[in-house]
């Protein structure tokens, strides 16, 4: 079965933005054909998808399509990809009416694993509470791992490498702060000529998050 997984995030702003382009541009580097999609209607996000990938990217949306039709457009353009990457909308139980419509209710229909990005810029020991949050809400999806965004030292990376020790679910790595990787208001110009995925980006993911056993989940 090929690799595939789904980025997340408890909330917007978070970095799964970052983190799913990154990772994109990164495998994509490396000669894995990598097939992009994004939940919900957005058509910014999969022009840079499609300018990193190579390929187009395919919008998953159960508002305006059935789960059965989310599904065959799944498969139908990632059947000949080695790695399939979705890139959740909002955080990751918002939807239109509670949690349908939303991130989790893709990775539901898809039956794929999760990987959550935290921001913990400001919080260490408390990442426990939202991570045994989201990870016990519902039992109808896995969880892959967990990448913490925005942290801001050796300390703070042991700190929540801890956490996930505690809780038994698996650390994908943390990222450091960084200001030149930050997304920021990109969609104002609308310039999908220029692409957002530095080549600092790709080697902070390079070096930071434990790529090869996302590749294995």
């Amino acid at each position: 079965m090929k690799c595939q997984f789904l980025i997340a995030a408890p909330m917007s702003g978070s970095g799964k933005t970052t983190v799913a382009r990154g990772l994109m541009a990164l495998l994509t580097q490396k000669s894995y054909s990598v097939q992009p999609f994004k939940c919900g209607p957005d058509y910014i996000d999969t022009k840079f998808h499609e300018a990193v990938c190579g390929r187009p990217s395919i919008n998953l949306d159960t508002f305006m399509a059935t789960p059965e039709h989310v599904v065959k457009l799944y498969s139908r353009y990632g059947a000949d990809a080695d790695v399939c990457i979705v890139e959740g909308m909002m955080g990751l139980f918002d939807g239109y009416d509670r949690d349908r419509g939303s991130t989790y209710e893709i990775a539901r229909v898809l039956d794929i694993p999760v990987v959550l990005v935290v921001d913990a810029r400001s919080a260490a020991y408390s990442t426990a509470a939202l991570l045994s949050g989201f990870i016990g809400f519902r039992n109808d999806i896995r969880f892959a791992g967990v990448i913490f965004n925005k942290v801001g030292s050796e300390r703070h990376k042991r700190m929540l490498s801890e956490v996930c020790d505690e809780l038994q679910v698996s650390c994908l790595g943390c990222l450091p702060k960084s200001a030149d990787i930050e997304q920021g208001s990109r969609y104002l110009g609308l310039d999908y000529s220029v692409l957002p995925e530095s080549q600092k980006l790709v080697r902070l993911i390079d070096g930071n998050i434990a790529w090869k056993k996302l590749l294995t989940r």
